[in-house]
């Protein structure tokens, strides 16, 4: 009797011919690269540097594309939003010791948005590892070690038949739930040894899947189809679970009104009656959420930004999806369900019963207007135009990526992101300089839409130099910097705390001339010209800069214990 786990394919003749004499020339990298292709990696990101050469020069003689930047952190940021855009492992190509620890910024954010990057770094020598110290370049006494509380997994390499497997089992972490970066290492003598290994084809990394238990989504079911005021937080595990239609068919079939956090924007249809829109970083929202008999949470930890800043303290019994086995009641009690979002909607929507509540509609649009007029009391019109001249002038399947700035925060809880996975940004873990980089990594797995970056005048100083790279790709992005002369919202801050702000006014350039120096077409605009400046951008081909000098403000918090 034969079993499944005894059948082995057999190589054709020509493969056989084909290993027994592989082609001359190869080395270490050349093994890193067809192993990339084979697992069916397109495009890479990176940096070259003197210990990785062996993988860049490997590149020339593969049929991967590779888009260089031009700091290695920003390469990171690049990749993460290959990564959000595509669903694929994005690899990042990165050399020793400052490059490597030069890429931690961006691999932090990846980790906080479950953003699927593939790392491969070079290392000294092999001769150098074990944490002598040997003075080599670049060395560094465990370099794993800077990256272990970051990334998924680490992978360190130390022979060239351990690269393709090695490779792989990063690729197969990366893209299992939850989905995050992860780190590979090769020793620099490895990579550039002459290889007689045969060619790597077609390797098997598919992820693993986690669905739910059975017995607790019925506990769930029950709880849902028998509630009297349900509700739902959708967070960033709906989107990258492609979860958003089933949870759409959810929330219609037990009449539950949702929320999406920041990571989520666009689970939900903004616009849907059932839609409490994103409005998060509000007390009314959260009473309203506090009020529900049974809270269903979906890909979210609700941490700090969800959880309106740890004061949403639920009163109902909450059931909580989510991939992420650390966040999983990390934050409050309940009935934990450690499960990818799609799997564990769809089990959702085969056992809840269909639940009637005509005034669940009403309730929204009493929510959202209660909202509405909290906003308008704060003279805040300037803030609310500059969002709506962005939103109409992005076209509607065009990707968002937004850095720490005040337009940003007000995105997160008023922009309507139109679709799931268009809208992103650096809230994950809130760094700055990641909207311009990110922007031309989402541009590099699409470029036949544009692409919007935004920029506060302090963030767009960390990516200047990505303009050069968006030049000589000639990728489809538009950068809107919002130039108000400094660091704006740690500005607001300082003053609400100390009455006056130190550290955080800036010199800056003129950012219009200095992206013509470039080669990229620069506007001067303003808020009445903004729509018409912005949608001319975005329409013309390759890369553009839109500087709007305003100074934005930001309606004020309900955490305080004020309205």
């Amino acid at each position: 009797m034969t079993h499944d786990h005894d059948l082995v394919l057999r190589p054709t003749e020509a493969q056989t011919a084909a290993a027994l004499n592989p082609p001359a020339g190869r080395n270490g990298g050349d093994l890193v690269v067809e192993t990339l292709a084979g697992l069916g990696a397109t495009t890479v990101f990176g940096l070259p540097g003197q210990h990785a050469l062996g993988m860049f020069d490997a590149l020339r003689r593969s049929s991967l594309r590779y888009v260089g930047l031009r700091v290695e952190n920003n390469a990171g940021f690049a990749a993460d939003a290959y990564g959000r855009i595509t669903g694929e492992a994005a690899p990042l190509l990165l050399s020793t010791g400052p490059g490597a620890l030069t890429s931690l910024a961006a691999l932090h954010e990846a980790a906080s948005a479950s953003a699927p990057v593939l790392a491969i770094s070079s290392q000294i020598p092999t001769a150098g590892l074990g944490g002598g110290r040997h003075g080599y370049l670049h060395e560094l006494p465990d370099q794993a070690a800077s990256f272990r509380g970051v990334v998924k997994s680490v992978h360190t390499v130390r022979t060239q038949s351990q690269i393709p497997s090695a490779i792989a089992a990063a690729w197969q972490s990366a893209l299992t739930a939850p989905h995050g970066p992860v780190w590979v290492e090769i020793p620099q003598d490895v990579l550039l040894a002459e290889t007689s290994l045969p060619v790597v084809t077609a390797v098997d990394a598919t992820p693993g899947e986690l669905p739910p238990r059975p017995e607790l989504t019925a506990v769930a079911a029950d709880l849902l189809s028998r509630a009297a005021r349900p509700a739902v937080i959708a967070g960033g595990g709906v989107v990258r679970a492609d979860a958003s239609g089933k949870l759409r068919q959810l929330a219609e079939t037990l009449n539950a009104p949702v929320v999406t956090t920041y990571g989520g924007k666009g689970a939900f249809p903004w616009h849907h009656p059932l839609s409490l829109q994103s409005w998060l970083e509000d007390r009314h929202t959260t009473d309203f959420l506090e009020d529900a008999d049974v809270l269903l949470v979906v890909g979210s930890g609700l941490g700090e930004l969800s959880s309106n800043y740890h004061t949403f303290k639920p009163r109902g019994r909450v059931i909580q999806i989510e991939a992420d086995l650390g966040k999983l009641e990390s934050n409050h009690p309940a009935l934990g369900i450690h499960a990818d979002a799609r799997l564990a909607l769809q089990a959702l929507l085969e056992t809840v019963s269909e639940r009637e509540d005509p005034t669940a509609p009403e309730r929204v649009r009493t929510l959202l207007a209660q909202v509405s007029d909290r906003i308008a009391v704060q003279e805040l019109t300037l803030e609310q135009e500059v969002l709506a001249s962005v939103r109409r002038a992005l076209p509607a399947g065009s990707p968002s990526f937004w850095d720490m700035t005040i337009l940003a925060y007000w995105a997160w809880s008023a922009f309507d992101a139109h679709a799931p996975n268009l809208m992103h940004s650096a809230q994950g873990a809130g760094g700055l300089g990641y909207g311009f980089p990110a922007a031309l990594g989402a541009a590099a797995a699409d470029p036949s839409r544009p692409v919007l970056a935004v920029s506060g005048d302090g963030g767009a100083l960390y990516s200047i130099a990505e303009l050069a790279t968006a030049r000589q790709h000639d990728l489809p992005v538009t950068w809107l910097i919002v130039d108000d002369g400094g660091y704006g919202i740690l500005r607001e801050y300082m003053t609400d705390a100390f009455g006056e702000p130190t550290a955080t006014e800036l010199t800056r350039p003129d950012y219009v001339a200095l992206a013509e120096s470039f080669g990229v077409p620069g506007i001067r605009t303003s808020p009445e010209t903004l729509e018409t400046d912005l949608a001319k951008a975005l329409a013309e081909p390759g890369p553009s800069v839109v500087v709007l000098p305003a100074l934005l403000k930001m309606f004020a918090p309900t955490h305080l214990g004020s309205d």
